[in-house]
Formats: structure tokens, sequence, C-alpha cells
């Protein structure tokens, strides 16, 4: 299947644009800076905090909104100021935290784009890693979040176990939470009323862009929304056969360049983009 070109490109980042706490790729970064150059917007789709999707959005020179926190915030590329922030409510994050607390599990709590913990340990330290900030510890998260709300709330835990947390977290916040899965370690809950998919409609509205004229790229569960809003879906080679079932298109995972692979193949060589260079 071959999409109408492109206007607005929106890629996720990591297991697609980069593998994590890796940088990216310079095939990558040359094909994005050739389809902004053809007049393309490019916007990265993540569930980073500002802080860890800077040196991305820099490197690839990128300007206008990028998402943030698998949806929940809109920042400024260049200036990292959240235009648009819906955080999950106290009530919710404190039922979040007693069940990790309960399970023996390690809970982060958020807020002006720091992560805040009770223990600096190697859960912390693996999410600092892959955000490129230090946690804030604090004696108790319940107290230093009194009366207020938490962009997101992240449950890190050993890849084997994260099923299983997923559907902790599932029984525990029922319709009052978004619970997804991003990298293995990963379970994050956020407002129910925020994902991917419904950031990346304000992107495009904001631009004038209308979805079928959308390209996403995604690679796991949180991408779902993503790739179901978009007018065009691509799945790396990498993902889940879940969300390859959703794709219009596969291509190579990060180490084969699968992002450049898909602007090649169907934004840059589309009919429309080569009738127009010629």
């Amino acid at each position: 299947m071959q999409p109408p070109t492109p206007l607005l490109l929106a890629v996720d980042l990591d297991g697609t644009l980069v593998e994590p706490r890796k940088p990216v790729r310079q095939a990558v970064i040359d094909a994005v800076n050739r389809v902004q150059a053809a007049g393309v917007r490019a916007t990265i789709v993540t569930g980073r905090m500002y802080v860890g999707a800077k040196p991305f959005a820099d490197a690839l020179s990128l300007d206008g909104p990028i998402v943030l926190y698998q949806g929940a915030v809109l920042a400024d590329a260049r200036t990292g100021r959240f235009e648009r922030e819906v955080s999950l409510s106290n009530a919710v994050a404190l039922r979040i935290y007693a069940a990790a607390k309960d399970h023996g599990l390690h809970v982060q709590f958020y807020r002006d784009d720091r992560f805040y913990v009770e223990n600096d340990n190697a859960y912390a330290q693996l999410y600092a890693r892959t955000s490129g900030t230090a946690p804030v510890v604090v004696p108790s998260l319940p107290a230093e979040f009194a009366g207020r709300d938490s962009t997101k709330v992240n449950v890190v835990t050993d890849p084997n176990r994260t099923a299983e947390v997923l559907a902790l977290m599932e029984r525990v916040c029922g319709p009052d939470a978004y619970v997804t899965r991003s990298n293995p370690e990963f379970v994050e809950m956020l407002n129910p009323a925020v994902d991917k998919g419904v950031a990346l409609r304000i992107v495009a509205e904001g631009y004038g862009i209308p979805m079928e004229r959308v390209m996403a790229i995604g690679d796991s569960y949180n991408d779902l929304p993503l790739l179901r809003a978009a007018g065009f879906a691509v799945a790396m080679g990498s993902a889940p056969d879940e969300l390859k079932a959703e794709a219009d298109a596969v291509v190579g995972d990060v180490e084969h360049d699968g992002v450049a692979e898909a602007i090649e193949r169907f934004v840059l060589h589309s009919p429309e983009a080569e009738r127009a260079a010629g």
C-alpha cells in the first residue's frame, strides 16, 4: 500500500528512532533532515520527559511541538515550554502508590519535568540513564505530592515481571487511568484522556494537516494509539505481532535504520514526491 505523500512524520523514540540509552544513528538523522527540507513536518512522540527527549529533538533540528509522557504533554521542541499538560489525578496516583508498595514495586511520580522516588535504587538509576536526569529522592511520595497531581506514574520493574505488573495496575486503576507498557521495564499510568494518538491529532490539527496525511512509526504496545490515529502506520521489524497487525507497512529494526527506510519508501520516493521532484 502506497499512501499519499505524508505532510507530517511522527516518530516514536526508544526502540524506533534509537536504541534505549544510545545515540540516534546518522542515517536516520540524514533521512529526517531530508524529509524536513522537502517541506514535511516532523515530530517525536515519546513516553520520555522533555529533558530526555531534547537531545534527539536537537539532533533532528526539530521545531514546533513534540509529544512527551505518552501524550500527557505537548512541549516546544526548542524551549521545552509545556504547551499542554494533562496530569494523572492525585487520588489515582496514590492508589497506584499503595498497590506498588504492597507488592514491593519501585514507583516514580513526576512534576515539572523531574522524577521523584523514595529510593535511589537500581530501578531509579535505570530510568535516570534513559531520561538523562537524576532522580529527586524524597522521604515520602504521598507527602511530597500532597494535593498535587503527577504528570504520570511509572512502575519500573524487571522485564520478566512487566506483564504481571501491567495486569495488576489495570485492576487497580480500572477506567481511572490509561495503563501502558513502553520500555521492557516500564509500566506507566496516565490520565485516561491521553495517549499518543490523542496528542498526535492535536499536533496535526495545529498544523492544519488532515490525519490521512500523517505517517507514524512505532515499535511497542504504547504506540498502538499512535499507529491507529495516523493515516499511514509503520511498525518496526522488532515490534510485537499485535503492533505489526495494526500497521500498513513493516520496516527494519533500529540497527537496520528502519525509520530511514520508511522515509525513503513512503515519503521521499512516494509517487507524489517523485512527480514534484521531476
